[in-house]
């Protein structure tokens, strides 16, 4: 979640988050995923080694084909537009606000959430169509169209994407991208500006194709790398980590309360931005997820399904959890100094590796924002290709998109964005209402692996 001292005092806006992103925002979120879960017979946990035999364990045996997008490289696109900077800074904050009992509530809102990425995943590919160009059309939008009869639902749905995808998935990465440069490396800000539009520019221009083909090859290195790390620091506090791990679930079961009873539990700190940080991290029920598994080929609505799910479960438990653990170890050595976000990470890093744990953590917010800014093209394409095909409006779409997609990108990467921080928040969140309608409303469409028909 966006740290709420980021945003300028302007009452009306910040009354509007505040309603959009309030505790029964939460209660959906998870309300809905409780649904799924329920429905499978708790997939997610009995089905472990089902989805990761589906999905990790497929690798070796996932032919290539150069025309076809594979199912491997929809889930890098999609953990491209998933992980980010709030793997790092997010979960930074969130200790920092909320103790370390987050991580467990972070860990709750994954298991959760992991079958709403499953349900949405699954009816984006049960109900998507090829268009006149031969490309897939996926998403929310199209079954809210298709499954539930509601154009005008789907219509509302993409332009909220596509408003998204100028703010919190351009604007504020790029934002991200330059201000790191700068304070790390003394780039100009318009330089970064520059390379980032231009590097954008040259993935974005091959479509899909380069687009998934580019995720494959940037994820997993970058990922690589910043597990590795991670773990041989973890593993050299492998003495403290017993304290740790009970420090954890101590803080997690008996949170300090706001006020008195179960309400008061609910909206302790500890629970309140473990949940927040676990479902804004990895995207279940925003409807993103569906969006860009669509250009999957040979590909079914199960499988791709258990792609969405691995990809919730390796964004929070195992990055954020990594993430988590990095700065719960630095905190039981030497304490935090007093750096939040982004910054406490950057000191973790640093307390065990010098100068290069600084460039690691600069490095990855980079590369992380940088696949989200990619990833987010697409998604934000189709959704506004879907948009103005409502309008009766077809040509010209992938140029117009971009022009202003990179003209988004520029002008995040040199503007303050106070203001713009907190609308992308509230953008999401309206994104996240007809979507979690849609999915409750259509749970019974919904199958896993072995379960019969209704």
């Amino acid at each position: 979640m966006i740290p709420q001292e980021r945003y300028p005092v302007i009452p009306l806006i910040d009354l509007v988050h505040s309603v959009i992103w309030g505790p029964w925002t939460l209660v959906l979120f998870l309300g809905t995923g409780l649904v799924y879960t329920v429905r499978s017979r708790g997939f997610q946990f009995r089905g472990i080694p089902t989805w990761l035999s589906a999905t990790a364990g497929s690798l070796k045996r996932e032919g290539k084909d150069p025309g076809k997008i594979t199912p491997f490289q929809s889930a890098c696109t999609a953990l491209s537009a998933t992980i980010g900077t709030g793997n790092i800074a997010g979960v930074a904050t969130a200790l920092s606000c909320g103790g370390p009992g987050a991580l467990v509530w972070m860990w709750l809102s994954a298991a959760i959430g992991m079958m709403t990425a499953y349900g949405e995943t699954y009816l984006g590919q049960k109900y998507r169509y090829r268009k006149a160009d031969g490309h897939w059309m996926c998403g929310p939008m199209v079954y809210m169209e298709r499954g539930l009869g509601s154009p005008f639902l789907g219509g509302l749905y993409a332009g909220l994407a596509v408003l998204a995808s100028f703010g919190m998935g351009s604007m504020v990465q790029a934002n991200s991208i330059s201000q790191t440069l700068h304070y790390e490396a003394h780039v100009p800000v318009v330089l970064s500006a520059g390379a980032v539009t231009v590097l954008t520019a040259l993935v974005a221009v091959g479509g899909i194709r380069r687009i998934a083909r580019f995720s494959e090859l940037l994820l997993p290195v970058s990922a690589g790398i910043y597990l590795v790390f991670s773990v041989i620091l973890v593993l050299s506090c492998l003495p403290q980590l017993p304290g740790i791990f009970a420090r954890i679930f101590r803080e997690a079961l008996h949170p300090q309360p706001a006020m008195g009873g179960i309400a008061g539990y609910l909206m302790s700190s500890s629970v309140r931005y473990g949940l927040a940080r676990g479902v804004f991290s990895n995207e279940a029920g925003l409807g993103s997820l569906a969006v860009l598994h669509g250009a999957a080929e040979d590909t079914t609505p199960e499988h791709q399904g258990m792609w969405a799910m691995f990809e919730v479960f390796f964004d929070t438990m195992v990055i954020c959890t990594l993430t988590a653990l990095v700065i719960l170890c630095m905190e039981e050595y030497r304490g935090t100094g007093g750096a939040e976000g982004s910054a406490l990470a950057a000191e973790a890093f640093a307390w065990r590796f010098g100068s290069l744990g600084r460039v690691l953590v600069s490095g990855s917010m980079v590369v992380f924002a940088f696949g989200t800014i990619v990833a987010w093209y697409y998604l934000g394409m189709q959704n506004f290709a879907y948009f103005l095909g409502k309008l009766k409006i077809s040509s010209g779409i992938p140029e117009l998109y971009g022009i202003l997609y990179l003209g988004a990108v520029f002008a995040g990467s040199v503007c303050r964005l106070d203001v713009v921080w907190i609308l992308s928040d509230i953008w999401n969140g309206l994104m996240a209402f007809p979507n979690l309608a849609a999915l409750l409303w259509l749970a019974g469409k919904v199958r896993v692996p072995g379960q019969p028909d209704r």
